[in-house]
């Protein structure tokens, strides 16, 4: 016999939404259980039986935005901290880019529950992504994302010559973090001075540490593509809906 969970976290393993979502849905009375509803927060349900939720939360979901943001040096990603301000202040009417391909209109309840899908640390500048939907958090930043996220790193060899090919390797795979091997990364170079990273994991300013690890010093990094969707011709400090036809 499987055990039973609770119904909010075998919604979010379903991918139906967040946990959050799955409460707040609960307990307005818009999720059904084999096609009785279920209103009481904390019910657990077996992993054979069916769930289904109401219109309105469908309708709710599908007003949510995401949005890309190229964040400029100077803001963090989250909470404001030590002064400095999250990104989401960009997100106004003014700082919208003109050539957002998007029918959305902005309107101030879209800066609810508007939350950033994965860091990008206040020296870093390019693609944040901040989302109203659970579900693309759940898929950006889960512990089983399998989602490629692209940089463009700046660097100073502290040593004469070239980077040697082994410390290149060592790159792409054999470093260790935080007591824990990384996952394999691509890592080539762009130009003499510019590194192109791709990762499927975010540690705190991973990027960063890595290259100290082989001797490198970071001047500059910036995302470029997240999944699919990449940053493009966005200015910075700017921001455009994430499109319809848009998947990462």
């Amino acid at each position: 016999m499987s055990e039973p969970v609770r119904l909010s976290k075998r919604m979010s393993e379903l991918g139906l939404c967040s946990r959050r979502e799955a409460d707040e849905w609960i307990a307005r009375g818009w999720v059904r259980v084999d096609g009785q509803v279920i209103s009481e927060l904390g019910s657990k349900v077996l992993p054979h039986q069916k769930i289904t939720v109401e219109r309105q939360a469908q309708a709710e979901q599908a007003k949510r935005v995401t949005i890309i943001i190229n964040k400029p040096v100077g803001y963090v990603s989250g909470q404001a901290e030590d002064g400095y301000k999250p990104a989401v202040v960009l997100v106004r009417p003014e700082n919208q880019w003109p050539e957002d391909p998007s029918d959305e209109r902005f309107h101030p309840t879209q800066l609810k529950s508007l939350v950033p899908a994965g860091r990008l640390d206040i020296d870093s500048v390019g693609m944040l992504v901040l989302t109203q939907d659970g579900r693309i958090a759940k898929k950006l930043i889960g512990q089983d994302t399998e989602i490629e996220k692209e940089y463009l790193v700046r660097v100073q060899y502290s040593k004469p010559g070239r980077l040697p090919e082994a410390d290149l390797r060592k790159l792409c795979h054999g470093l260790w973090m935080d007591g824990k091997p990384l996952l394999p990364a691509k890592v080539s170079w762009q130009n003499e001075d510019q590194l192109r990273f791709i990762l499927k994991e975010g540690k705190k300013r991973q990027i960063r540490r890595m290259c100290e690890m082989v001797g490198l010093r970071v001047l500059g990094l910036k995302r470029v593509r997240i999944g699919r969707v990449k940053l493009g011709e966005l200015p910075t400090g700017q921001w455009r809906y994430l499109r319809p036809d848009e998947q990462f």
